[in-house]
């Protein structure tokens, strides 16, 4: 169904069918075109027909789970990603984020709220290839480490590659970006994530400690990402972009 505008093509991956039904309802009459599928094959298909712009993709699915595609889809592609988590758990929320989702979702959710985490997705979306278009700050270097900031690639001072997952590197391009400036949990899921927290939001403090297990000599005794007590973190070297 298309509406009278095209805010863009949504894809909405659950193996249940009046979820999909609801869903596309709603967003098509907010002037997006929506396509549904029930599984990792039907996703494929309708990729591979017409270009989308999100994927709203639900964890639990027969065959592939929607962690494995979220994966998938982030090598494969930049299109924006919300999961949908049926049983709301930290650490499925965390992995899903972890393989490349921008966005998560507990069952069951409002249809306004849902439709809001889509215009900011979207957004993010719009940004993020923006930014990998534009060649002003392609390269910052701290430390002696080299980050490319158009390719994702993290080299270390001796020269060798440090695979970064989505999640990572965008929190370090924040810090990056904001190096010697106080950062809030708050402020970091904005620019890296593009929303805010919940109460009980560990998703920051969880990558800061994997970015320090690769960047840091001691992650015990961080001294590049240090943390403020009561306040959040600080990026301490000076970045050099060219």
């Amino acid at each position: 169904m298309a509406g009278k505008r095209d805010n863009g093509h949504i894809l909405i991956v659950d193996d249940q069918r009046e979820i999909c039904d609801l869903v596309q309802e709603y967003l098509a009459s907010e002037g997006y075109r929506v396509s549904t599928a029930h599984d990792g094959a039907g996703m494929r298909r309708v990729i591979a027909q017409d270009p989308v712009d999100l994927v709203i993709l639900d964890l639990m699915l027969p065959g592939e789970d929607g962690l494995t595609l979220a994966r998938s889809l982030r090598e494969e592609s930049s299109i924006g990603i919300i999961i949908l988590t049926g049983r709301g758990e930290t650490v499925d929320r965390i992995i899903g984020l972890e393989m490349g989702a921008d966005d998560y979702l507990p069952k069951p959710f409002h249809l306004r709220e849902l439709l809001a985490r889509v215009k900011s997705v979207l957004r993010r979306a719009s940004t993020r290839s923006a930014d990998r278009q534009a060649a002003s700050r392609p390269r910052a270097r701290f430390a002696g480490w080299n980050l490319d900031l158009s390719t994702r690639e993290l080299l270390s001072p001796s020269g060798d590659e440090v695979r970064l997952t989505t999640g990572e590197f965008d929190l370090l391009a924040a810090f990056v970006n904001n190096a010697n400036q106080v950062l809030t949990r708050d402020r970091l899921l904005d620019l890296a994530r593009n929303r805010e927290a919940g109460p009980f939001d560990r998703t920051i403090d969880v990558q800061v400690g994997r970015l320090r297990r690769k960047l840091e000599d001691d992650p015990q005794r961080p001294t590049m990402i240090k943390t403020v007590r009561g306040s959040g973190y600080i990026f301490t070297p000076s970045v050099e972009v060219t």
